[in-house]
């Protein structure tokens, strides 16, 4: 007889869910039919819901209400910060930042989408070629392996005590590559490939703090501070993980951890004490969506519509390198850069239509390179052809489109949105350029941002 178990059937794993089932009921909570009623969500943690008549009872007891209350005491909470607005392009000296937004979601942005008429889909999709053709000519693949890393990956390897997949290695393995390629990590910082891993020797003010947003379990600082003796780390994430760096990076004495349980959105960079004065490195191996737009307006305060006036601006930018991706969860309220869009003669709905497509270059098969060379002008040459053919609107063209075209048109909206980031980075007087870090079969998600401060040059 099989044990006491949720009786919900995962078709896609071929067995039963394997939590226990709630008091009373055959499935567990994730899977339990809900209770009548309007759910609404958690104001602590907006990821869970909660019954409107049970709001009250809830706030008083919800698992993040203690983590909250602390977090909101400390100097660098400042909630919405980093968030931007929707009208930060047509206003001067508003700051309308700190007012809630909706986010737009994935099925508001696709609804959207069908409502257009097929002229307006034909018009956005000729745009989108277009712009791909003229902005993203120059990108180059920058594919790195350090010895100093592979040496270190090479020990890891023998020793068992890498606890992640090799695309990761790889993937983080090239971001450091192109950190140094940059300027940004000079020579490995005097360290030979045979020293990696041992403490480093040089001055603390001649190595720039790190910090990684979006950090996760922190294993992409973990190869730097092994193999180019960073001394400081700063690890930016607000959820809380198991398996994290932080034990073996605490084992390192000559290096200052310190973790930031924290939402990007809502931390001043400037009022981390530890931080100030402090040149440092900005990294992350893939901020999802909108989490890359907050980490370059938390790096860069002046920028800000609304600069903190309590911790002026002493923060010392020494560089970047951002892998983005899911760029499908980006906001026009968040992104940085809503002028180059709109210089573009494109609009606020249209960037959200972009943003949707840009799902279709993961949806792929990338067992090989694909390239996002692609022409959907063909298809919609074939689409005018069709007269009426078409008449039940983008829906049917959607369905209609050929998998590589889908997946070609996805990777150049891709493209577009980073693009718009690294002309904002430009714009602000720094030396900025993307490339592709790792292959599409390693990664279709291989865009990285580099950047650095003019005076590095």
């Amino acid at each position: 007889m099989r044990t006491k178990r949720c009786n919900f059937w995962l078709p896609n794993k071929n067995r039963f869910c394997a939590n226990c089932p709630l008091n009373g009921s055959l499935f567990c909570g994730n899977h339990n039919s809900r209770s009548e009623g309007q759910w609404i969500p958690c104001p602590i943690d907006p990821s869970h819901s909660v019954l409107e008549q049970n709001l009250k009872g809830h706030v008083k007891r919800c698992p993040l209400l203690k983590q909250a209350q602390s977090l909101s005491v400390q100097p660098f909470y400042q909630k919405g910060i980093n968030a931007g607005s929707d009208g930060e392009e047509e206003t001067s000296g508003v700051d309308d930042s700190r007012w809630p937004v909706k986010t737009v979601s994935s099925e508001m942005k696709r609804n959207a989408l069908h409502g257009m008429s097929v002229p307006e889909f034909c018009k956005l999709i000729e745009k989108i070629e277009f712009l791909h053709e003229s902005l993203c000519k120059d990108i180059q693949d920058s594919v790195q392996m350090p010895e100093v890393c592979s040496l270190w990956i090479k020990r890891g390897v023998e020793d068992r005590k890498l606890p992640f997949q090799e695309k990761h290695i790889m993937q983080q393995a090239s971001i450091v590559g192109n950190l140094e390629n940059f300027g940004l990590l000079k020579n490995s910082h005097g360290r030979k490939p045979s020293e990696c891993g041992e403490p480093d020797e040089k001055k603390e003010e001649d190595v720039p703090a790190v910090i990684e947003f979006g950090a996760g379990r922190g294993y992409l600082t973990q190869m730097l501070a092994d193999c180019y003796g960073i001394q400081r780390v700063f690890l930016v994430e607000r959820k809380a993980y198991k398996l994290k760096a932080d034990r073996s990076l605490r084992q390192n004495e000559s290096l200052m951890l310190e973790r930031l349980r924290i939402d990007i959105e809502d931390l001043d960079l400037n009022a981390v004490k530890s931080l100030q004065g402090v040149p440092f490195l900005a990294i992350g191996k893939h901020l999802c969506g909108a989490a890359t737009d907050l980490t370059l307006r938390c790096c860069f305060p002046e920028y800000r519509k609304c600069s903190s006036e309590q911790h002026p601006v002493n923060t010392k930018f020494g560089g970047l390198a951002i892998a983005t991706c899911c760029h499908h969860l980006c906001q026009w309220t968040h992104y940085t850069n809503k002028r180059f869009f709109l210089d573009l003669g494109l609009t606020k709905e249209e960037f959200h239509a972009i943003t949707w497509f840009t799902s279709w270059a993961v949806d792929a098969n990338h067992d090989s390179d694909l390239p996002d060379t692609t022409n959907c002008i063909s298809h919609l040459q074939f689409i005018k052809e069709q007269g009426d053919g078409y008449a039940d609107g983008v829906e049917k063209i959607l369905s209609d489109m050929q998998a590589d075209r889908r997946a070609a048109l996805g990777f150049k909206c891709k493209w577009i949105i980073d693009m718009g980031r690294l002309m904002w980075l430009r714009e602000h007087g720094l030396d900025a350029k993307i490339v592709k870090f790792v292959p599409s079969s390693i990664s279709p998600e291989n865009h990285l941002l580099l950047a650095r401060s003019s005076n590095l040059l």
